[in-house]
């Protein structure tokens, strides 16, 4: 059994107590919050202890679920890294791409594992067409949300379209070629809507938007790749698959599209539904990480993972004009 603390208990860490509860690998040692008010709440909610100081309670643990305002992350990582602790840290890795070296540095020196809560890749659709993937090569995705004061700490880049970068280059096999975006900053000081169009050196397009202002919330991408197209509903947890198959002069299914190719033969279009199980992906990255550490292999999104979302996200925010 892993002995896991959890710092910050707002909205997200909240979550993370609760299921960190369910899971049987881990005892939940206790959780520290800078803010005592809430932390008093928090400890008679759930009846898990809570520690004055991040310090005692690094020492009580064998693991931390870092749940803080991403300007900490780096911070708490470092902190339990020198003290030889396993983390988990919720998205994105850190502040900057600089600070994730340092976390991957000493998480290498220090022999322990990072897993990322990059929580998409999770998603019970996304996941029932992971077998379908094929080296697409156009990929669109939009991440509208209604605006919300919780997270415009950062830009829109690394608040929500972050989660479709790590997607995206979790699917594309390549390296980023170039980058074009633009964003607008219309409530915030960074920008709320942004739109970024990254190029892959296979020649794979990833056209990506994301904003915190619309008036309705959507979480969709779609993946075209030879005889194939995909459509992932991450808000809904959804997917589609339409399929191209090379056929013989007769139907394989008398009511399926047919078209014809002359010289080329014929195919017929095949519409499906993958079927997506009801899962809670949060509590699964959860079970994935403490299945890294009780079996000692890679976590399934890793520091270096969360380091190439970072670094991506950096550079579109750059071509913004707008880093931070």
């Amino acid at each position: 059994m892993i002995k896991i603390g959890l710092i910050g208990a707002g909205h997200l860490g909240r979550m993370h107590l609760k299921l960190l509860r369910e899971i049987p690998r881990f005892e939940v040692v206790g959780f520290f919050d800078s803010d005592r008010y809430r932390a008093e709440q928090i400890q008679k909610e759930f009846s898990v202890p809570a520690f004055n100081s991040v310090e005692d309670m690094i020492a009580a643990c064998d693991a931390l679920d870092i749940v803080t305002p991403t300007v900490s992350h780096h911070q708490y990582a470092i902190k339990a890294l020198k003290n030889a602790k396993h983390i988990f840290i919720e998205k994105p890795i850190s502040t900057t791409p600089e600070e994730a070296k340092q976390i991957m540095a000493l998480a290498d020196e220090a022999d322990r594992k990072v897993q990322i809560g990059h929580v998409e890749r999770f998603n019970p659709a996304f996941l029932s067409v992971q077998k379908y993937f094929d080296n697409p090569m156009f990929i669109e995705t939009h991440r509208l949300a209604q605006f919300n004061p919780r997270g415009t700490d950062v830009s829109v880049v690394l608040d929500l379209m972050i989660h479709d970068i790590d997607i995206v280059l979790s699917v594309v096999k390549s390296n980023v070629k170039k980058i074009n975006a633009s964003g607008v900053a219309v409530v915030s000081d960074t920008p709320d809507i942004c739109n970024a169009r990254i190029e892959f050196d296979n020649g794979a397009v990833a056209n990506i938007t994301a904003s915190r202002m619309s008036m309705k919330n959507m979480r969709k991408s779609r993946f075209f790749q030879r005889d194939a197209y995909l459509s992932v509903d991450f808000l809904e947890k959804k997917a589609e698959l339409i399929r191209m198959k090379q056929i013989a002069k007769e139907p394989e299914d008398p009511f399926a599209i047919t078209i014809d190719l002359a010289e080329k033969g014929m195919k017929q279009i095949f519409f499906d539904n993958p079927q997506v199980e009801e899962t809670n992906a949060i509590k699964m990255e959860l079970e994935s990480f403490a299945d890294s550490i009780l079996n000692d292999k890679a976590t399934a999104i890793t520091a270096e993972d969360g380091f190439r979302a970072l670094e991506v996200a950096f550079k579109v925010m750059e071509k913004t004009g707008v880093l931070l």
